[in-house]
């Protein structure tokens, strides 16, 4: 398929309706979550678990971490500027200059708020695959904005995100009709290079597991730009070897 590549992770089930800063929010849209964790747990997670099959709304007595990760991708600010400088590390709310991935509690919460009916031993799987899975986008990203020039300003920033697994590429979909399955999300990120927006598409692709690690979920990752002009130009250019 291209520029597929492997990596791991469930989507963000983080409630993005509730009043936030944009740190707290994660790189991957939260729509598609039931679909990602039945990929990583196995079974049916693809309807809500209704009132009456639900137990307590209450966290179980095993603590949920708390912690936050500060990702290692690039924010842009409300107003549209960079935020932070060389070196900045981010990590607090209303003032980093990295996205930060949600917390064990925040996962579980927000699952809870939205009558799935999650575990509270399967956050700490979850959390670092989702984790792993949008560094392992940004990488892919990354290969592409760096020979285009985005180092100059001190690289790409993640502006905005999205999902939409009912939104199926022209590309999956010719792919599809060469006998691959079709992905079973997808993802739509902007970024902003030196002041110039680049969407880019991601295709997510159940993958075989890996012997040696059974029961760790594999993934294919398949990261391009969208084909505006600037996009068109980009696959061009990586076609014939040129980025």
């Amino acid at each position: 398929m291209g520029d597929t590549e492997n990596s791991s992770s469930p989507g963000c089930p983080v409630n993005h309706d509730t009043p936030s800063d944009g740190a707290a929010a994660c790189p991957v849209d939260h729509t598609q979550r039931s679909t990602w964790l039945s990929k990583i747990k196995g079974g049916d997670q693809s309807r809500p678990v209704p009132p009456s099959a639900r137990g307590s709304e209450k966290l179980p007595e095993a603590k949920l971490d708390q912690k936050r990760e500060v990702s290692s991708i690039p924010r842009v600010d409300a107003f549209g500027t960079y935020n932070g400088g060389e070196g900045s590390h981010g990590g607090t709310v209303g003032g980093s200059s990295k996205w930060v991935y949600p917390s064990e509690e925040m996962f579980y919460k927000a699952m809870k708020r939205k009558n799935w009916d999650p575990e509270a031993a399967d956050m700490r799987v979850v959390v670092p695959i989702h984790n792993a899975v949008n560094e392992r986008a940004w990488s892919e990203i990354l290969q592409w904005e760096i020979p285009m020039g985005a180092a100059k300003c001190g690289g790409p920033k993640l502006v905005s995100f999205s999902g939409d697994a009912k939104n199926i590429s022209p590309r999956a979909r010719m792919n599809a009709m060469m006998g691959y399955s079709l992905p079973f999300d997808r993802h739509d990120w902007v970024v902003d290079r030196c002041g110039t927006r680049i969407e880019y598409i991601i295709d997510f692709y159940a993958g075989k597991p890996n012997p040696q690690t059974p029961n760790i979920p594999s993934f294919y990752l398949d990261v391009r730009p969208k084909l505006s002009y600037e996009g068109a130009k980009m696959r061009f250019q990586r076609f014939f070897g040129l980025i």
